[in-house]
């Protein structure tokens, strides 16, 4: 079971991550949408399944959004009514969009055993719920939830604190951590380097990676504050097939970064976003 191999700190776990259809969906869209979501997941040879809780981000820079915000159903409804999969779900929690009441009826529901909390894209938006709370309201409502983290390889390259922060929220009981997706291997590296230097537990760190379909996307992954170096940038725009020079780019830096880490003494895992 994938939240076993996460409390063993298993080496190599792995994610396959999903966003929910959009609220706008109609009925005869979304159980299309969830039939082929589902095929796909089914067929995939992964540990267990990511299901994110988008929030705006629009806050987080001035520069405007690639794409329109658009909500989407919320992750664990979605799984437990429309995904036909037996596959474990990591479900996200934005947990700034909930009040304390909300948040605590969600634990209750014990959708799955697993979960991210993510707190504020940026300190201007508003919160109903702060992560130092949310995390003692898990362990009043769900103690057994296996719950993770989110890790940013681009923040600790600005402020080099990245490796104390997971620290910390391992001390919250944070038993995983899932990366921000990445593109720029030193940043990974550096973290990694640093993490390991730390004195204490360690848990293991999943890295997401993104294949990219098409030059809008790069540009919105950009936006999303993900470290694309110049180079791979070139490599993408000069490319015939975008998304087929992505994937065996995401396919290189994982390999490179598992090696990197296991030599380090971290537990190193993969979460592919669809």
């Amino acid at each position: 079971m994938l939240k076993e191999k996460i409390r063993r700190g298993e080496s190599g776990i792995l994610l396959y991550g999903i966003v929910p259809p959009k609220i706008c969906c109609s009925a005869e869209d979304l159980a299309r949408i969830s039939k082929l979501c589902s095929r796909r997941v089914n067929g995939c040879e992964c540990d267990g399944i990511v299901i994110y809780d988008l929030q705006d981000e629009s806050a987080r820079t001035q520069q405007k959004r690639t794409f329109e915000f658009a909500g989407t159903i919320d992750p664990a409804r979605y799984y437990t009514q429309y995904l036909r999969t037996d596959k474990e779900a990591i479900i996200y929690r934005a947990v700034g969009k909930y009040d304390e009441a909300e948040f605590r009826e969600i634990l209750s529901r014990g959708a799955s055993e697993l979960g991210v909390f993510v707190g504020a894209g940026s300190k201007s938006e508003e919160n109903k719920l702060y992560l130092s709370r949310a995390y003692e309201i898990k362990n009043e409502v769900a103690p057994r939830l296996c719950i993770g983290g989110i890790c940013i390889p681009e923040r600790h390259e600005k402020s080099r604190d990245e490796h104390l922060k997971v620290a910390e929220k391992t001390a919250n009981g944070c038993e995983f951590f899932i990366t921000q997706a990445v593109y720029n291997v030193q940043n990974a590296k550096n973290f990694i380097d640093d993490y390991a230097a730390l004195q204490g537990k360690k848990v293991p760190i999943i890295f997401t990676f993104t294949p990219c379909g098409s030059l809008k996307t790069l540009e919105f992954m950009q936006w999303l504050g993900i470290s694309v170096p110049e180079f791979l940038q070139r490599q993408l725009r000069g490319s015939v097939d975008i998304l087929q020079s992505s994937t065996a780019m995401c396919a290189e830096m994982f390999e490179f970064i598992y090696e990197y880490a296991l030599a380090k003494g971290v537990s190193a895992g993969a979460n592919i976003e669809s």
